[in-house]
């Protein structure tokens, strides 16, 4: 929200700093027969002096940016999930990171279980929760499919036996890569929908 740059919640890509950075280079470019404002900012870390460059533009009431080059690592899940969703994906993440595959896989299969009932999914099991959210409408066929996939891979995780092989790393990266479409197409999609019907409800360049 604003229409001032969020410093405060840029990462450093270099030293993973969040916030601290001084304004070394500003530029703007301005459209000829409307109101909006290209900014080019070039932003330097007040913790390893690395510089980053971002590209933002303003609305009446928000503003988006770009930043490059853009961290590797990826040290935090996006604010507008609910916290133990996050925190559960971040930890998915980090393990794909890590190469540590049995431990994604938990990861990421208890992340989607915890979405599930986050949408109050009704079922005594992750099966049953997945079909009861696609019989609702909530998750579509082709989600239901992939989601009762990730269920099957993850569970060899959840539940080892005794000799179990270790998880695919290929199953793993598959894992997580739907856990990301589901989280995107449950919480970010919506509130991109939400901000898109905002600023077509304020005002609007001619």
């Amino acid at each position: 929200m604003g229409q001032e740059l969020a410093l405060y919640d840029i990462d450093c890509p270099f030293c993973g700093e969040r916030g601290n950075f001084a304004t070394e280079f500003h530029a703007e470019k301005k459209k000829p027969n409307g109101r909006k404002v290209l900014n080019f900012d070039t932003l330097k870390c007040g913790n390893c002096a690395s510089f980053v460059q971002v590209f933002w533009s303003a609305g009446d009431r928000m503003h988006d940016l770009r930043v490059q080059p853009w961290p590797l690592k990826i040290s935090r899940a996006p604010e507008h999930w609910p916290e133990a969703i996050g925190r559960y994906w971040l930890q998915a993440k980090k393990n794909i990171q890590d190469e540590s595959w049995d431990a994604a896989a938990v990861m990421a299969r208890s992340a989607l279980q915890l979405a599930l009932r986050d949408f109050e999914a009704k079922g005594n099991n992750l099966k049953a929760e997945i079909d009861n959210l696609a019989e609702r409408g909530i998750l579509p066929t082709i989600m239901k499919e992939w989601a009762h996939n990730v269920r099957e891979l993850g569970n060899d995780s959840a539940h080892p036996r005794p000799g179990q092989p270790p998880t695919d790393p290929r199953d793993a990266g598959d894992i997580v890569k739907f856990l990301d479409f589901f989280l995107r197409y449950s919480y970010s999609l919506p509130k991109e929908i939400n901000e898109y019907r905002e600023r077509k409800g304020g005002k609007t360049d001619a």
